[in-house]
């Protein structure tokens, strides 16, 4: 039986926030230990920190049981649709590309733009991987992009550190911008307004990403040979991904602005060349990018590189691919079918977000109609959970079941064009599905689970709780925010879950501080696609896709201070946002109470 109302109280513990700050963030610390240092499976640890929250929640917090069982179940819920819906038919769909060998064309097509290989680092994992991101995230373009490196000849762990390290401007709004929809999801800003906030951030990083590229693959020779297709590269993306952030569509963004980095690149590659070429030498491997590659087998951190094994087998073989596609030349017909369904995915959205007629109104509220795709969508209010805040206020407890317009289904009415286009027949298609699914399972449950660990926190007034403590820095918090998601994003190694975690938590402190809430929550976003790098899911990820299972210490050395560094650079431009040097930028959303 569920009771009518409970009622948030932040200072349950001797009416001290300092005292309940320490009890409010006991969840996040026994995830954070149970990952980063026992590094216990992602899924068992969300689990036990869910089950730590629910204690307190009903202990400390005097919330109903029932009540923190069941904001734990709407949170669950949120976190397969559409969250996870999103993520099955994206992967999906790259599944079908590489069953019928359409990936490797698509390899191939990405190979023939330049012959050296700082020019195929910007294109293939910055730009390619931006592409990899947009459309699944959650690890796939680390894997996907150094795996595709290696086929050119990278060595395993350059391709994994270059792999990583592109990996940041894009996350945030990765796998059709999901960790933008969860970010509205916990805080109740609008979507667009903090899509058009977090364009106004990380457009700013992408300028350097690709000139870090350079550096790790040929050092400070290769930024000064390389430097104008790295620059061309960065700032043709940042500049499309600000524009769809905020004129045009924030689930496209990264679609928008990866196609444009890539297109920009093949142009300018057609009309400029290097004064010499890059080739990775038999030699380099182990090496410090930063010196080009001459001082000798070892690794940054002393170890020897490591020596003939399964690694050096794999890279034999890839190398053999590298040589062997050298004399296949792929019909125009081949080339237009392994592109086919990302152009798919691009129409497909292109027509359900930006074609009134077809996109149609959302409905306003529970119980109301929409129109167009959106005529089929229910806004519910979740059954028996009724919450207040301190101030008697209702915390919106509602369910959105866009059936047709969520990412996820359009991703679906995408591949079921794919199948068409890359002739593949619904049998097949089938099973592919239902590998993917088993692919995915515990990504799945681990992506409920920490959704249903935010949302229990959230209900139960546990992260207003730490959000009033934090906010006691004051204007300093500006600062400080994006460290707040770096951190969650290098522990759950996801910006979605990080968002979920602290999201609420900004825009609580930015209210006791009284900095903007669009702002402080789109600093958690763009803050936390710094630390994705260090993340023990991404490291495990990268090693595993290169063949260096158990040597993640080795890449986490190599990519540290690029995370380190980038992330102060975001701290002092949230900062600078939140002052008048640089408050022009900052997007007006109109104020709402915590």
């Amino acid at each position: 039986m569920f009771l009518a109302n409970y009622q948030q109280d932040y200072s349950p513990v001797g009416n001290s926030l300092g005292l309940s700050s320490i009890v409010a963030i006991l969840p996040l610390l026994v995830l954070f230990v149970l990952l980063g240092v026992v590094r216990m499976k992602a899924w068992l640890a969300s689990l036990i920190s869910l089950v730590v929250a629910v204690v307190l929640a009903v202990a400390v917090y005097s919330m109903p049981v029932a009540d923190a069982l069941n904001s734990g179940l709407l949170g669950a819920a949120f976190g397969f649709f559409p969250i996870m819906w999103i993520v099955i038919n994206a992967i999906w769909i790259y599944n079908l590309t590489v069953e019928t060998g359409h990936f490797d064309v698509l390899r191939r097509s990405f190979a023939s733009i330049s012959d050296d290989q700082r020019v195929q680092a910007i294109i293939i994992a910055f730009s390619f991987g931006a592409l990899m991101e947009a459309l699944a995230g959650f690890g796939t373009p680390v894997a996907i992009s150094a795996v595709m490196l290696i086929a050119l000849g990278f060595k395993p762990l350059k391709a994994a550190t270059v792999a990583l390290v592109a990996n940041t401007a894009p996350v945030a709004f990765g796998a059709i911008a999901v960790p933008i929809a969860t970010l509205a999801g916990v805080t109740g800003l609008p979507v667009d307004d903090l899509g058009a906030m977090v364009g106004r951030q990380t457009p700013i990083l992408a300028l350097f990403v690709p000139l870090a590229l350079v550096f790790i693959v040929d050092g400070r020779r290769g930024l000064r040979q390389t430097w104008p297709p790295a620059v061309v590269c960065g700032v043709s993306f940042a500049v499309f991904q600000y524009l769809s952030s905020n004129f045009w569509s924030v689930p496209l963004a990264d679609i928008v602005a990866a196609l444009a980095s890539a297109l920009a690149v093949l142009v300018f590659t057609r009309l400029w060349h290097a004064e010499e070429t890059y080739q990775e030498r038999d030699e380099d491997e182990g090496l410090d990018g930063a010196d080009g590659g001459s001082s000798g087998p070892h690794t940054p951190g002393g170890e020897p590189a490591p020596g003939r094994d399964e690694s050096a087998d794999s890279q034999v073989l890839t190398r053999a691919r590298a040589d062997a596609d050298r004399d296949i030349h792929d019909s125009p017909l081949d080339v237009f079918k392994a592109y086919a369904p990302y152009l798919a995915i691009i129409v497909v959205f292109v027509l359900a977000t930006r074609v009134p007629a077809i996109t149609g109104k959302p409905p306003t509220g529970v119980g109301a109609t929409g129109t167009g795709l959106e005529s089929v969508t229910h806004i519910v209010n979740w059954p028996g959970l009724h919450i207040l805040k301190a101030n008697g206020d209702p915390v919106a407890t509602t369910f959105k079941l866009n059936y047709l317009s969520a990412a996820g289904s359009l991703l679906l009415i995408a591949g079921l064009i794919s199948m068409v286009l890359i002739q593949v027949g619904p049998r097949r298609a089938l099973r592919a599905y239902g590998r993917t699914l088993d692919q995915l399972k515990f990504a799945v449950l681990t992506v409920m689970l920490v959704l249903g660990l935010g949302y229990i926190m959230n209900e139960s007034g546990q992260t207003t709780t730490l959000g009033l403590w934090v906010a006691g820095a004051g204007g300093a918090f500006a600062f400080l925010s994006p460290i707040l998601g770096w951190l969650g994003v290098a522990v759950t190694g996801s910006d979605t879950s990080s968002n979920s975690l602290f999201g609420a938590l900004q825009i609580t402190a930015a209210h006791q501080a009284g900095l903007s809430p669009t702002l402080m929550a789109a600093a958690n976003s763009s803050g936390g696609v710094l630390g994705k790098m260090i993340s023990p899911q991404n490291l495990a990820i990268a090693a595993a896709a290169v063949g260096f299972e158990g040597r993640e210490g080795i890449l986490f050395r190599r990519v540290i201070v690029w995370s380190v560094v980038f992330m102060l650079f975001m701290c002092v431009l949230v900062y600078l946002q939140s002052t008048p040097v640089l408050d022009w930028m900052v997007v007006d959303t109109p104020a709402s109470t915590p």
